[in-house]
């Protein structure tokens, strides 16, 4: 899984060609933690057809406001270089967070 930061986010997710999975955490983000393993999982099993990254919210507060990232957890899928998805605090759980995946893995 690639972290991205605020200098690596726009070329690596906003200006990427296809698919690319966001997970948005952020510094002591219990669920986040919680959905890593989980992510990191799905990050293995389809690497081959969507890039995973990850980036850490607390980190780049600006940007992930810009990507009206408000509550955490948020999964996200983006699609030459657009949000198309996305799935948030309560709705992040790994099963979502795969059917998601699954809808974009072809």
């Amino acid at each position: 899984m690639l972290v991205v930061d605020k200098d690596t986010f726009e070329p690596e997710v906003l200006k990427a060609e296809g698919i690319v999975f966001v997970d948005f955490f952020g510094d002591g983000c219990v669920p986040c933690q919680a959905l890593l393993p989980h992510v990191e999982k799905f990050a293995e099993e389809y690497s081959d057809k969507i890039k995973f990254t990850k980036l850490n919210t607390t980190k780049a507060r600006r940007l992930a406001i810009s990507q009206k990232i408000l509550g955490l957890p948020v999964m996200a899928i983006y699609k030459n270089g657009e949000k198309v998805e996305e799935l948030v605090k309560d709705d992040a759980t790994p099963e979502k967070i795969e059917e998601m995946i699954k809808r974009y893995a072809f």
